[in-house]
């Protein structure tokens, strides 16, 4: 069977705005089920200080980029949430549902079908180390467009192989240097930096970019559930 060819439908422009949040802001959060956390729900709000974070995240800057000379190869430490998970990269698929049209279920070869994006950025532990790497993959906006996304969609969900979970705002998930990662420093991700597939970012703390993805829920309302750390206290945007 050959390869299956994805047309890509382009967010307009009015999409984008009002996906990322440039043409109105929403500052409370409301709460219902999503098909990740369907019986995890509860009612929140955003503290203050989320607030502000978005109201200045600027969806549509670039961050300023290294040079290949100025990569840290050894740098990048491998930190695990539970064991290393095993995948079979040949059966693998990534899910990508919730308030979306165009539900997806699409494996590793059609991903890599899409455009490569390349970046060379510092990744930010909230530990307080930090590490310049080469990231190279696929624009998460590239696949939000695939799935056709609903009005109403402020969050995206990621869920992993090894039971980690995080939530995302859409504006920072369709930034340009959001990435589905599945190269590093120019050779294929390695098992222990989350292949086949890891979120990668210069706009997010290391602890947002979720290793192992298997599936992505497009929401209009987040969970009482956030994210693995967040639901011990972590803030939630973690914006840089």
């Amino acid at each position: 069977m050959g390869l299956i060819h994805i047309r890509r439908p382009r967010l307009t422009r009015r999409q984008f705005l009002h996906l990322s949040g440039i043409s109105s802001m929403s500052l409370l959060l409301g709460g219902c089920g999503t098909p990740v956390f369907e019986d995890l729900v509860g009612t929140v709000s955003q503290p203050l200080n989320q607030k502000v974070e978005k109201l200045i995240f600027n969806p549509q800057k670039l961050v300023p980029e290294f040079s290949k000379r100025e990569i840290q190869p050894e740098a990048l430490i491998v930190n695990s949430f539970r064991n290393t998970p095993i995948i079979d990269v040949e059966k693998y698929r990534l899910i990508i549902d919730g308030e979306v049209n165009n539900p997806l279920n699409i494996s590793m070869a059609e991903i890599q079908n899409l455009p490569l994006t390349s970046m060379i950025i510092r990744h930010v532990c909230v530990e307080g180390w930090a590490a310049i790497v080469q990231w190279g993959g696929v624009q998460l906006r590239e696949i939000v467009a695939l799935a056709q996304p609903k009005a109403n969609v402020q969050y995206a969900y990621f869920k992993s192989a090894d039971g980690y979970y995080e939530s995302w705002d859409i504006a920072s998930a369709l930034h340009p240097q959001t990435l589905l990662a599945y190269e590093k420093n120019g050779v294929s991700l390695p098992i222990e930096n989350g292949a086949p597939l890891r979120l990668a970012s210069p706009v997010k703390l290391g602890y947002k970019q979720s290793k192992w993805v298997t599936q992505i829920t497009l929401t209009n309302s987040l969970s009482i559930f956030k994210g693995y750390w967040e639901d011990q206290g972590y803030e939630w945007f973690a914006g840089i």
